[in-house]
């Protein structure tokens, strides 16, 4: 990143001498001090490039995909799993998965007990159990927590990372519709593409 931002100042900085020597020297004996090149632009444009859609879906979207508009809780669930994945020290692709999941199970709403409505014990963005050992209902509506748990997981799932999106969660989550994750796939990495430098 430190040599795009000094080759795109010495960029500017040539063109600014370029055009200094064919207007020839400057008439002005007052200005003594050269312009300074602002660089927050430059910096600015590189720190918000976009994950590589290949990293998000390397093997492309599978079936009819889905898409629902988020409200800002939903984003903000988005940023506190993408922030939770960062600090696993997993890459965009984990994130990816995990968003995907809970697009499935909670529409990335953390949900409490729905009384009747309810899956057994089942809460929070991931729909875990603390009948299941996922953690107490605390801990699992809590999105740090929950999505650590996911996370914990899916790096005991070998070769998670060369698996269909659907397998990897799927065996992690062992849900009654294990083909139900591929729909959220494309949502999923359109979010991560977004959110995972902001």
């Amino acid at each position: 990143m430190n040599t795009i931002i000094r080759n795109s100042v010495l960029g500017i900085a040539g063109l600014a001498f370029a055009g200094g020597v064919a207007a020839g020297p400057m008439t002005d004996t007052t200005h003594t001090s050269a312009p300074s090149v602002d660089t927050t632009a430059v910096a600015v444009a590189v720190r918000a490039d976009k994950p590589d859609m290949g990293t998000l879906v390397p093997h492309g979207v599978q079936g009819a995909q889905s898409r629902v508009d988020l409200s800002d809780e939903q984003v903000a669930n988005v940023k506190a799993i993408i922030a939770a994945t960062k600090k696993a020290g997993m890459n965009e692709r984990a994130a990816v998965v995990s968003i995907a999941t809970a697009l499935q199970e909670s529409k990335l709403e953390n949900l409490g007990h729905l009384g009747d409505r309810n899956d057994h014990d089942s809460q929070g963005l991931f729909q875990q159990r603390p009948s299941s050992g996922w953690g107490t209902v605390e801990q699992i509506t809590d999105p740090e927590y929950s999505t650590t748990a996911f996370l914990k997981g899916l790096k005991q799932v070998d070769g998670w990372q060369d698996m269909p999106l659907t397998k990897a969660a799927q065996t992690v989550q062992v849900s009654a519709y294990p083909d139900h994750y591929a729909q959220w796939e494309q949502q999923a990495a359109d979010l991560v593409a977004e959110h995972w430098n902001s």
